[in-house]
């Protein structure tokens, strides 16, 4: 048995952050969409669009539809519609599985063209035209709504993988059936041999499928390079200086430890460290792995003073946003109270008075 589309049988993360880690979706997502032509602009192969190229072919409306659909849309909503893919256990909400129903040609359109507020859904106008939209509509309620057809399989000898069927042993682990770390003495040999098998020649893709221990081992938030073994926050913690003699950049995963936070700013605390010490660090300075990588750099708080950076201007820029930076608008991911609650525990726990700003930028 085939597996269909990337990450096919994977079930939601669970995990703290993992939902929340908007950041390291996007960083993820940048790529897929990128490759599926959904960032505004079509790709630069193949020179005509799949719709064109199926309609130079002579193929039907549905034909074009599909192949609309498999260059575009499968990347989220999966080959066969029912959004079992990798993606999809990154967002929240999910992509829309076809195969539920409730859905008509008109409906899709609808969406296609206009997109979804509050999800990763969004308009294809400007990268699709109209006659494409019209036909991958119809595919997907036919070919999913309607019939619940499985559309495309994704390991074939064309794409890359003659005798899939040698992997069988490892299907149960990418569709999330076995959990991957299920002590051995409860696997069967064959099992153990899947794992084995999954281990070596799936995970890539599939990433880790299911676990049931969701401890710092699978955690979905990623720490400063190298990881050594811990997580920032765990009680096994070695001390700051053994975390950079690790790392130069490890230490600025460390979370401040601030006494007297009101109940707002511990809110903050728990957001910022889910979602923006991705890129900005635990302790605020962007001088993090990623943050350092960034171009331009991710900013460095503590630079910052209340004079400096109002309190309306912070959070103007967490709710919108920074043009020509990686800061994205998370007006669509925090509710007005949870972007107060960042602000308020920014400006409390990195913010500095003017005169530590003013001595800390001087060479």
């Amino acid at each position: 048995m085939a597996l269909n589309g990337l990450g096919a049988g994977f079930p939601p993360r669970g995990g703290p952050g993992a939902a929340t880690n908007v950041l390291r979706l996007m960083l993820l997502l940048v790529a897929w969409v990128s490759l599926a032509g959904c960032d505004g602009a079509p790709p630069a192969a193949p020179a005509t669009t799949p719709g064109a190229q199926a309609t130079a072919a002579g193929g039907t409306l549905h034909e074009r539809g599909r192949a609309v659909y498999n260059y575009r849309c499968y990347f989220c909503h999966g080959y066969s519609g029912d959004a079992r893919t990798l993606a999809a256990t990154y967002l929240n909400p999910r992509p829309r599985d076809f195969t539920r129903g409730g859905l008509d040609a008109p409906a899709v359109a609808a969406a296609v063209r206009a997109g979804r507020d509050g999800t990763a859904m969004r308009s294809f106008v400007g990268v699709i035209d109209e006659a494409e939209i019209e036909a991958v509509a119809a595919f997907v309620a036919r070919e999913f709504v309607q019939d619940k057809a499985v559309n495309t399989t994704y390991h074939t000898a064309a794409n890359g993988w003659p005798g899939h069927g040698r992997h069988a042993g490892a299907f149960p682990f990418a569709r999330g059936e076995i959990a991957l770390d299920t002590p051995p003495d409860e696997l069967t040999p064959a099992q153990r041999a899947g794992r084995t098998l999954f281990l070596a020649s799936c995970i890539s893709c599939h990433d880790r499928a299911r676990v049931v221990d969701e401890g710092p081992v699978w955690s979905a938030r990623p720490v400063s390079y190298p990881r050594m073994g811990f997580e920032p926050g765990q009680p096994n913690l070695p001390p700051v200086d053994a975390v950079s003699s690790a790392s130069v950049y490890a230490k600025h995963e460390v979370v401040p430890q601030v006494a007297g936070l009101t109940p707002q700013q511990q809110r903050g605390q728990t957001l910022f460290q889910a979602n923006c010490s991705f890129c900005h660090g635990g302790d605020g300075t962007g001088k993090n792995w990623i943050g350092q990588f960034m171009e331009p750099k991710a900013r460095d708080l503590t630079l910052y003073d209340p004079a400096g950076m109002p309190l309306a201007l912070l959070k103007t820029r967490i709710r919108e946003g920074l043009p020509g930076t990686s800061m994205p608008a998370w007006q669509q991911v925090l509710k007005p109270a949870e972007i107060d609650a960042v602000a308020a525990y920014v400006t409390r726990v990195f913010f500095r008075p003017p005169a530590q700003v003013g001595a800390a930028a001087r060479p």
